[in-house]
């Protein structure tokens, strides 16, 4: 069995004013993940969307001492960027699509998304959004430990650090195991 994690694709990380935005990278991958996303719903697979959530001046995160606030609760920056959004708008209620709020890079790092896909059976994580070299790369990093197969669609990651993206593609074939679909 398998699932799709969607990774952070809000308007924070894409949109041209997104307060930490990967810019033209993350807007080229806006179909990739829209097609990839209704593929997976379209067969009944299950979808998470796994994405970042911080509390305004939040002074214990040590993500405040590193980036801009972003992806802040409550704001429209937080919300699903583009197409994604109208996916997600058609498909929240079905029992196969699942919300996680997540407070650290790694999908799994303080969430129940192990405990979800055990229960389902799944074995292999399917992985798109941003950045490819941090919240991608870190729930890959988890995803390897747990032992589930990793499959990364190249095609629908992006980050706003062309060398940290290159970088963790080839981390993942080369150190993880995972399979690169172009």
């Amino acid at each position: 069995m398998k699932a799709l994690i969607s990774i952070d694709y809000t308007n924070d990380f894409v949109a041209d004013n997104g307060a930490l935005t990967t810019g033209a990278a993350g807007q080229a991958i806006e179909q990739a993940i829209v097609d990839l996303t209704k593929s997976f719903t379209e067969k009944n697979e299950f979808v998470v969307y796994a994405i970042d959530r911080h509390e305004k001046e939040d002074r214990y995160h040590p993500e405040n001492r590193l980036f801009p606030p972003h992806n802040l609760n409550g704001t429209t920056g937080r919300a699903l960027y583009g197409g994604l959004a109208d996916v997600y708008k058609e498909s929240s209620e079905l029992p196969t699509v699942y919300w996680i709020d997540k407070r650290h890079y790694s999908a799994f790092s303080g969430t129940d998304l192990d405990i979800r896909l055990r229960e389902r059976n799944i074995t292999e994580i399917h992985l798109s959004g941003v950045c490819t070299d941090i919240c991608v790369l870190h729930t890959a990093i988890d995803a390897y430990n747990l032992g589930y197969q990793i499959v990364v669609h190249k095609s629908a990651v992006a980050s706003f650090d062309p060398v940290g993206h290159e970088w963790a593609l080839k981390h993942f074939k080369q150190t993880l195991g995972a399979q690169i679909i172009e």
